[in-house]
C-alpha cells in the first residue's frame, strides 16, 4: 500500500525529524540574511528546526467572519529554463485537482519573456481562462536595472503587452521587494523607495487600471516596525498623489532566521497580519522551503525536502493562529525537481494540493 506523503510526514519519529531539520539550519548559518528574492537568481537562505508534528494542531484558521474567502496562488520554480511552468501546459491532465483548488498561477514577467516563445505562450495563456485560473506576475518597481519607478515601468511594459497580445489576462502584479532593494542593492533611503515605488504604482494604475497591485517585502530582514512604517508611508504617498493604495501586502519570510539567528517569530508575523487587516489591506504569505539550498549543499535535498518544509511552515503559522488572505505556495529554489503528476509523491503540484486540503478553509 502506498503511504501518502502527508501521512509519511506525520509518521516520522519526532526526534529524528527535528534533528534532520536542525542539520539544515546549521548548514545555512553562513547564508546572508535579507533581500534574497530576485528574478535572476535563486535564494540561499537557511532552514530552521520546526515544531515537532506530535504537538496538537488547531483547525485551519479563516479570515474574519464576513470577509472574503482566502485565495491560493501557485508559483512553480523557474529553474532549468522554466521546465516546471512548461510541464503544466504540456500535461494538463496531470494536475486537474490542483487547478480546482488554486485561484492564481504566478510567474515573473522577466522569465515569461526569457524562457518561452510567442508560439508557446499563444497556445498556453488562453488555457488559463478556460481553466478558471488567473495570471499573476512578479515584477520590479525599484531594481538595480531600473532605479526609478518610471524606468522600471518602461522596461516592463513591453513584456506585459506581449503577454496580453498572446492571449493572457493579467490579474495581479506583486512588486519584488522595492524597500529591500533600495536598502540592500542600490543603497538608497526609505524615502527614496517610497517615492519611486509610488511613482511606479501610479503608472500601473494609469495604464492597467484593472490590475491588482501588491508589494512583497522580506521578513525578518525588514523588521516588523519597519514593515509597518513602510506600509503607512507608501499608502500616505499614494493618497497624496491621488492614486489608489495597495490591493495586498505579501510577506516573504525567511523562517530559518527564527532559529539560526534568533531573529523574528511567527507571532510577530501574525501581528503584521492583524495590522494589515486593521487597515483593510489583505495579507498575503509565501510558503516555501526556506532551507532547501543549505540541504542541497549537504547532499540532503530531494523532492521530499520541499514537501516537508512547506507543510511544516503551514503547521507553524497555524499554531500562531495565522490566517492569511492569500496563501502563496511558491518556489524560486531549484526544487522540487518534479512538478507532475499531482498523484506522485512529493511533486510540486502534490505539495500544493495537500497543503490546500490541510490548511486552507474555504467555507
Amino acid at each position: 500500500m502506498t503511504v501518502l506523503p502527508e501521512k509519511r510526514l506525520c509518521n516520522v519519529n519526532a526526534r529524528t525529524r527535528r534533528d534532520f531539520l536542525k542539520v539544515a539550519a546549521t548548514g545555512a548559518a553562513l547564508a546572508l540574511p535579507g533581500c534574497f528574492r530576485a528574478e535572476e537568481k535563486a535564494a540561499t537562505p537557511p532552514q530552521p528546526a520546526p515544531q515537532p508534528v506530535s504537538q496538537p494542531v488547531p483547525k485551519p484558521a479563516t479570515t474574519p467572519a464576513g470577509g472574503p474567502k482566502p485565495t491560493v496562488w501557485m508559483g512553480p520554480s523557474a529553474y532549468d529554463g522554466g521546465k516546471c511552468f512548461r510541464a503544466l501546459f504540456e500535461h494538463p491532465d496531470e494536475w486537474k485537482q490542483t487547478r480546482s483548488v488554486i485561484d492564481v498561477l504566478c510567474y515573473t514577467d522577466l522569465n515569461l519573456k526569457k524562457q518561452f516563445t510567442d508560439d508557446e505562450l499563444r497556445a498556453w495563456l488562453p488555457k488559463l481562462q478556460e481553466w478558471g485560473v488567473k495570471l499573476g506576475m512578479e515584477v520590479g518597481a525599484v531594481k538595480p536595472w531600473g532605479t526609478t519607478g518610471e524606468k522600471t515601468f518602461n522596461i516592463e511594459r513591453p513584456l506585459w503587452e506581449r503577454v496580453e497580445r498572446l492571449g493572457g489576462v493579467i490579474h495581479a502584479i506583486a512588486l519584488d521587494e522595492p524597500l529591500c532593494c533600495a536598502r540592500k542593492e542600490i543603497h538608497q533611503t526609505d524615502d527614496y523607495a517610497v517615492r519611486e515605488t509610488a511613482a511606479y504604482i501610479a503608472l500601473v494604475r494609469k495604464n492597467y487600471p484593472r490590475v491588482l497591485i501588491g508589494d512583497i517585502e522580506p521578513y525578518p530582514f525588514i523588521p516588523y516596525a519597519d514593515q509597518v512604517a513602510w506600509i503607512e508611508a507608501l499608502e500616505k504617498r499614494l493618497a497624496e498623489i491621488g492614486v489608489r493604495g495597495l490591493d495586498f501586502y505579501r510577506l516573504d519570510v525567511n523562517w530559518a532566521e527564527f532559529v539560526v539567528f534568533d531573529r523574528g517569530t511567527w507571532p510577530e508575523v501574525k501581528k503584521l497580519e492583524r495590522f494589515c487587516r486593521g487597515h483593510k489591506l489583505p495579507f498575503s504569505l509565501i510558503y516555501w522551503a526556506s532551507g532547501y539550498p543549505a540541504m542541497q549543499k549537504r547532499g540532503l535535498a530531494d523532492d521530499s525536502t520541499w514537501y516537508v518544509a512547506v507543510m511544516q511552515q503551514g503547521y507553524d503559522y497555524l499554531l500562531a493562529q495565522g490566517a492569511p488572505d492569500q496563501f502563496v505556495i511558491e518556489s524560486w529554489v531549484s526544487g522540487p525537481e518534479h512538478t507532475l503528476p499531482e498523484t506522485g509523491e512529493f511533486t510540486f503540484t502534490r505539495s500544493v494540493l495537500d497543503f490546500v486540503r490541510k490548511f486552507v478553509k474555504r467555507g
